[in-house]
């Protein structure tokens, strides 16, 4: 007999099973084919584990395997593989897609005609006038499927009032399927919400796998190493497709000058940011948390809450309160300023003053986190200590420097290198803050004095410079591995996990 709790992931188990098996079939029917055949290799191995006794052990292992896989390991193999394609606003199809949508545009011919639609909106009569008064009516048609139809020459047969032209807006679609002949087997297609003409295809695909213009005669062959259908001088034709360009952004942004000078530029603020704001949220945590924790204070608790209540407060609602008392013209900071000094910085114009409003603000929202880490920390270091430290005569920034801080520096160290990676990928501060501002105004690509590596990839992939994916993507290829690298490098240097022989 089962217990309740057995039943209830038995069916939740089959569920699931289910819920995978629907999304193999979705992804196959939307010609997904190796996604398709990964998802179902998934299912099977979940199945597996979950069915058979033998797999126990992996039944609590399964979950942190399989997110890590979904959310840390295929978007990371995803980025590296899109930084390898040319892949970006102007190159958004596939070479197939690309290749169709020249295929299906089309161009004018011959005469235009005016159309009227008279009779029921659902069963209607096409009328169509030439210019020089000539009509053509065809008999009742069904409007929403792809069809021909036979245009006769109109006697003048009174049709009653013509359909409004919202009428004809509503049924546009159904209006474009439509291929009227005419009684010498001239074809016309619907050109605008007023006009048929004939038309023919504007490109045609030959054996070869070249296109030719029907407009003069060129011969379109695809570039596929930028992306481009190219006509004899050379010239694009788009949309152009996406294609795989092998190393060419990762050159890019060490060669080009488009992109190397911002490149470097933003990757020495985004170290010394991150660098700065790890020393200044720590120095001032650490000595927070020695101050509350002696114990002559009085109101401790109180003074731990009130400090800790900027991080409690979510950042994108911190931030944008900084951005208006930084408001240079009704910020209360300047305000305060003028009445005192009577000055009035300004703080999103000027470079310098940018950067140090950045990381004022940033360290205002980062030392709660140090102060509590820092204040556990102090708690477990000895007393003893301490009472030796002062029968020596030791001061308290004696006492802090010799004891306190060397104590807590070892096993703090992997939180600093943490703070440090976070920091150089905060795209939340400069994004709510500045937005980048101020903006250079000697680079071709747009980048600001407060941009870091993350919001400048940022703006390269979803607003003002093209919205390059791939070019982002190898971007933030290299920012994974400069983080790595530096964080291996702090753990090496600093020897975390190891013991002292």
């Amino acid at each position: 007999m089962r217990t309740p709790t057995e039943l209830a992931l038995a069916v939740g188990g089959l569920l699931a099973l289910a819920g995978g098996l629907a999304l193999v079939f979705l992804l196959y029917a939307a010609h997904r084919a190796l996604p398709a055949a990964a998802m179902l290799v998934l299912v099977g191995l979940g199945t597996w584990v979950y069915a058979s006794p033998n797999a126990y052990p992996w039944r609590y292992v399964a979950p942190g395997l399989a997110a890590g896989l979904f959310f840390i390991v295929l978007p990371m193999v995803y980025t590296l593989a899109i930084g390898f394609t040319n892949y970006s606003s102007a190159h958004l199809l596939d070479f197939d897609r690309a290749t169709e949508v020249l295929r299906q545009r089309t161009i004018g011919t011959g005469e235009t005609f005016s159309f009227r639609l008279f009779g029921n909106p659902a069963t209607p009569r096409l009328v169509l006038e030439r210019d020089d008064g000539a009509r053509f009516t065809s008999a009742p048609i069904t409007l929403g499927v792809p069809q021909r139809i036979a245009l006769q020459p109109d006697p003048e047969e009174d049709l009653g009032e013509p359909l409004p032209l919202k009428e004809v807006v509503a049924r546009r679609d159904a209006i474009a399927q439509i291929v009227a002949t005419l009684p010498d087997s001239v074809e016309l297609r619907m050109t605008s919400l007023r006009n048929f003409a004939e038309v023919r295809p504007e490109y045609r695909l030959n054996s070869d796998g070249t296109m030719t213009s029907m407009a003069d005669d060129a011969v379109l062959t695809a570039d596929h190493a930028d992306g481009w259908w190219r006509r004899p001088d050379g010239t694009p034709v788009e949309p152009g497709f996406r294609s795989v360009i092998g190393w060419d952004n990762y050159h890019a942004t060490f060669t080009d000058p488009r992109f190397r000078e911002p490149f470097f530029r933003v990757f020495a603020w985004t170290v010394v940011f991150a660098a700065l704001n790890t020393l200044f949220t720590f120095g001032i945590g650490v000595v927070l948390a020695v101050a509350l924790n002696w114990s002559p204070l009085r109101y401790r608790n109180f003074y731990r809450i009130m400090l800790f209540v900027p991080y409690a407060v979510p950042a994108f609602i911190s931030i944008p309160v900084f951005r208006g008392l930084f408001n240079e013209n009704l910020g209360e900071i300047n305000l305060v300023l003028r009445q005192l000094f009577d000055i009035s910085p300004g703080w999103f114009s000027d470079a310098t003053l940018a950067r140090s409003m950045v990381l004022i603000v940033n360290t205002w929202l980062g030392y709660p986190y140090m102060m509590i880490l820092s204040m556990g920390l102090i708690q477990a270091i000895p007393s003893e200590l301490y009472e030796s430290s002062a029968v020596v005569g030791a001061g308290p920034l004696k006492t802090f420097f010799r004891v306190t801080l060397p104590l807590i520096a070892r096993p703090i160290m992997p939180l600093l290198i943490a703070s440090f990676a976070f920091n150089f990928n905060n795209l939340t501060l400069i994004a709510l803050l500045t937005n980048g501002a101020p903006d250079y105004l000697d680079t071709k690509v747009p980048v600001g004095a407060t941009d870091l590596l993350a919001s400048y990839t940022y703006r390269i992939a979803f607003q003002d410079s093209g919205q390059n994916y791939a070019l982002a993507c190898a971007i933030s290829s290299i920012v994974f591995l400069i983080v790595a690298t530096l964080a291996v490098v702090n753990l090496r240097l600093f020897q975390v996990g190891r013991e002292k022989p």
